[in-house]
């Protein structure tokens, strides 16, 4: 299938990232309006993965936009970005949080005991509830426009150690499905 991603969701993360929101993402048999988004700047970017370079993990981030760029985090969970800058300009935004508009009893069998506003409320939940492992890390995204957000607010990353005052963190004013804002806590010694 080729790359389904508008214009509009192509360029510099802080530019695309609140454009996103209202966006309709499909992948796994399941649709979901995206209503909270993290962007990561490369390498002008302390909190991004590409902050120090290519890698080996990193690489679809260098482009091309329009691709998802999967990782496995805390030995238990996968997050999904969607790739926004041109190739070799890394840039990507997190997909953090949306609601399922189709495909919600797939979205249901795969987060058992979830309540609806939950399926897809934090961005492990969301890949879970959308089937998005390691194995879809550098496939094409299907991304569609969806009604216009009236509502924007922005605020700081996730539990981020570097770079976590930037308020790169946008989601969609109100929404019951944004997840909860956590910050990073600190390291304890001898780790």
């Amino acid at each position: 299938m080729p790359t389904t991603v508008p214009a509009w969701a192509e360029g510099d993360p802080l530019e695309v990232a609140p454009r996103l929101l209202g966006a309709v993402l499909t992948h796994g048999g399941v649709a979901l309006r995206i209503t909270e988004v993290e962007a990561y700047a490369g390498p002008a970017d302390p909190g991004s993965h590409a902050f120090r370079g290519r890698t080996p993990r990193n690489e679809v981030m260098f482009g091309p936009p329009g691709r998802l760029y999967v990782y496995f985090v805390y030995g238990m969970h996968h997050c999904a970005n969607i790739v926004t800058g041109g190739d070799g300009d890394p840039g990507a935004v997190l997909l953090r949080a949306g609601e399922v508009v189709s495909g919600i009893e797939l979205a249901r069998e795969r987060r058992a005991g979830s309540p609806d506003r939950e399926l897809a409320r934090g961005p492990a939940r969301l890949c879970r509830a959308m089937g998005i492992d390691l194995t879809h890390n550098g496939s094409e995204v299907e991304l569609q426009a969806g009604e216009q957000v009236v509502q924007i607010s922005t605020g700081p990353r996730v539990g981020l150690r570097q770079a976590a005052d930037r308020p790169w963190r946008f989601w969609v004013t109100g929404d019951r499905t944004v997840s909860s804002y956590r910050p990073a806590l600190p390291r304890r010694a001898g780790r």
